[in-house]
Parts: structure tokens; C-alpha cells; sequence
């Protein structure tokens, strides 16, 4: 499920956000994994519009995680997620 986060994510970042750089950070807190990505993109990235994130959002959710997106116009764009991690 990180994987599939970070890819799409990345994949976003390629395709729309103008970005010139982007961050990915995951590390585990307790029995969380949390993975961050992070653009200096132009922002506008709204989870209620089109199916990508949405998708994301509900992908995450079916683990019994969370997904927060911050983007606003003009970014940087933050997408944060953490899912249960029983290893």
C-alpha cells in the first residue's frame, strides 16, 4: 500500500504540480508506517475532485489508515499517510 501511495503520488507530481523538486519520507512511528510526500509544485491538489486521490483515500482507509492532503494554490503540496504496520 506504501508503494502504491508513493508511486501514484510521484506520478501526480510528474503530471500536474510544475514541480522541480519533490520529498519522500516514510518511517515507522510505533506501529504506524507514515510516508510523506512532499512538492514545491503550484498546489490546487483537492482529493474531492477526479478519482486519483480520491482512490488513494480510499485505499488507505480500507487498512484502517488516514490520508491528508495540504495543497493550496500556488503549493507546496503535502500528502501524508499512515496505515497500521503489524511487522
Amino acid at each position: 500500500a506504501a508503494y502504491f501511495v508513493v508511486n501514484e503520488a510521484l506520478t501526480n507530481v510528474a503530471r500536474h504540480s510544475q514541480a522541480t523538486r519533490a520529498h519522500v519520507a516514510i518511517a515507522r512511528a510505533g506501529d504506524r508506517l507514515v510516508v510523506e510526500i512532499r512538492d514545491d509544485g503550484v498546489g490546487g491538489a483537492d482529493a474531492s475532485q477526479g478519482t486519483g486521490l480520491q482512490g488513494l483515500r480510499d485505499r488507505i482507509t480500507g487498512l484502517g489508515g488516514t490520508m491528508h492532503v495540504i495543497s493550496p494554490e500556488g503549493g507546496p503540496t503535502t500528502i501524508s499517510v499512515e496505515v497500521p504496520c503489524g511487522s
